[in-house]
Parts: C-alpha cells; structure tokens; sequence
C-alpha cells in the first residue's frame, strides 16, 4: 500500500495494512540517527547539515528511509523555533536565545523566547507583520509536493496558528492579562498571526496539499492553560472561520488541530466546527483509549507514543507495549496516524526509537 493511500484509509476510519507513521526528531536526534543508520550500512545523502523537524529546507530522507507515511512542509512563525547562533531575532521581531540541556547522549539545544516586540502596548500601531504571499515562503512545499506527493500524505504546517504566535509577539503574561483586562487589545495581537496563517494555509491548499495541521497548545498537563470560556470568546471563532474557509477551497483537505495537554473540555467544539485530526494525545494529560471511545465516530487522532516517560526513560519492551497497546485501542479500526507526541528528543536512547519504529512497521491491522 502507498504510503499516502495508508493515511487515507486510516482518516477514513477504515484499516489499512498497518497504522499510518508519522516521526520528527530535534536537529541533535537527527544528527545521532543519521549516524546510527550509516553504522548500519544505510547511506543516506543529507544536502542540509541542519536537520529542521518543520520542514523548511528538508529532503525527508531520514523521515523516507524510516518508512513515514506523511511528510511536512511548514509556513509560518513556528519556523523560527530553530535558528542560527546562541540568540537571534526571527522576521516577527521575537527574539530567542539558545538554552542547552544535558542528556546522556549529549548536549542538545531548546530556544526560549527573551523579547517580544509588543510587550510595550503602543508598538502595536507601529507593527508591521511579516507578509505571508512572498513567493519564496512556498518553494519548499512546491518542491515537497512535486517530489513525493505521488506516495506521501503530504500535510502542510500552519501550527502557532494564533495564540502561540500571539504570545510570542506580547509575552505570555501580559497575553493572558490582556484576555481579562483589555480583550480590544487581545484581540488586535490575536488577529496578527491568525490573518497570515489563513493566508498561508488557503495557499498551501491550493498548491494541493492533503492536510492543514493548526493549532495552539491551550492545555496544560493536566487541565487548560487558558478557560474553556475564553477558548470560546478568542479562538473558537477565528478556528472556526480558518477551517471553513480552507475547507471552502477544497472540501476533501484534511484538517489536524494540535494543542499539548488537557483539552478534554474544547474537543467537542472543535469536532463541531469541522476538526478531522486531533494532536498529540498525550498519555499523561489524556487517556488515548478513553478518547477513542468517546469521539472515536467522529475524530482521527495522531501521536500517543509518550515523549515524557516511555521514549526516554522506559525500557525496549515497555515501547514495544504502548504501541502495541495503541494499536489495540485509539487504533483499533483505523483512525489513528502513530507516533511520538512530539519531536524525539536527544535524551531518547537508539534502542528505544527503534523499538517504535519496527514495533509500528512490523505490525499489521491482521495481526492484532
């Protein structure tokens, strides 16, 4: 089966020969894995030292020789997550610094915000946002679509969609304080990503992507970042209006929502307003098994394999165990694109990832 054929079948709440994968890794993972895989004899022809997990400038090749079955391909302020030097400034005017962390198998990197170019109220009526019809933001998804869209589920990436992106131009406290005391104000910041996500989105769907994938984490470990009540007033109408006017271009494309954490209280609006795909199921915010039974009729999900706990600190078997335990329920019947619930991380030991890997790629629908 195509790989793109076994997505499909899988969104159609049918089974395919086998779970629909999807993996991305930190640019440290990929640099260890590439390694790993010339151990093993696997030649690969990287045309890029830097490996970027949203797409830009990527050849997919560790993603292909994996056995992924969707490819990405990002537009937007979520690219500025991984930039040159130990602090840069990204064309939005956020400033990130560069903070190290220490694993067993070596120092990796986050970024973390410092500045945020409208922290001070009255620059907002100075800002001038990037523009999102440059040409050349589309030449990586024109080459991704004309390279691979034939076998890939090619998902085009609009995530930071609005309040992510939103908080990034403010400050996350001063965002949240906005949301109470001044919502004119939130709702000018809010409108700045959303307007050139939409842009970039209705883009990507013409170009003739398969999927949309938005979204802002608004859930926290264990409950929402922000109430279900502002979730209402702030974002709900602006997703809706996102997935109605894509959805208007091509009624076939899919769209996937991410958010991190419990959102448990949102997904029944989110299925009303025409959500196809939920991202990342976090095990340890949301019970996979529960959300299957509960929307399961009406939701796609994508993730559930634990970055927190299982990848990086459980045992070869205990991996093999999730995935097979996914499969077994959010995945029974289809509707289930698996894999990990964010980029690998470089604390993730090889034996590990490989367990996922050939635990999913070895596993028919027959065999469960």
């Amino acid at each position: 089966m195509k790989h793109r054929d076994r997505v499909r079948v899988a969104l159609d709440h049918q089974r395919p020969d086998r779970c629909p994968m999807q993996i991305s890794f930190t640019p440290e993972f990929a640099a260890r894995l590439q390694a790993d895989m010339a151990r093993g004899e696997k030649t690969l022809n990287l045309s890029r030292p830097i490996h970027n997990p949203h797409g830009g400038g990527n050849t997919y090749e560790l993603e292909r020789a994996l056995g992924v079955d969707m490819l990405q391909t990002s537009v937007g302020w979520a690219n500025g997550y991984y930039g040159a030097g130990d602090e840069y400034t990204d064309e939005w005017g956020v400033t990130w610094r560069s903070a190290p962390y220490e694993t067993p198998f070596g120092i990796g990197h986050y970024t973390e915000m410092v500045r945020h170019p409208l922290a001070d109220a009255g620059a907002i009526s100075r800002y001038h946002a990037p523009d999102p019809n440059r040409p050349e933001l589309y030449r990586d998804a024109q080459w991704t679509l004309e390279q691979f869209r034939d076998e890939y589920w090619i998902t085009g990436v609009t995530v930071t969609t609005i309040w992510e992106a939103a908080w990034g131009l403010r400050g996350y406290e001063r965002m949240l304080t906005d949301l109470v005391t001044d919502p004119d104000l939130a709702e000018t910041i809010l409108d700045i990503p959303f307007r050139y996500h939409l842009t970039a989105a209705r883009k990507l769907v013409e170009m003739g992507v398969d999927m949309i994938w938005i979204g802002d984490d608004v859930g926290a470990q264990h409950t929402m970042l922000i109430s279900p009540r502002h979730w209402r007033r702030f974002l709900k109408p602006r997703m809706a209006s996102f997935i109605s006017e894509i959805k208007a271009i091509n009624p076939r494309v899919k769209v996937a929502y991410h958010s991190d954490g419990n959102i448990l209280p949102i997904i029944p609006e989110l299925i009303e307003i025409g959500l196809d795909v939920l991202n990342p199921i976090q095990p340890a915010s949301m019970d996979p098994a529960e959300l299957k039974r509960l929307f399961g009729d009406r939701l796609c999900f994508w993730g559930t394999i634990d970055e927190q706990d299982t990848l990086p600190f459980g045992t070869p078997q205990q991996v093999r165990d999730e995935v097979l335990a996914r499969l077994r329920t959010i995945g029974q019947g289809g509707g289930l694109i698996i894999g990990p619930t964010h980029h690998v991380q470089l604390d993730t030991p090889m034996e590990n990832f490989w367990a996922m890997v050939e635990t999913i790629t070895g596993t028919p629908y027959a065999a469960l």
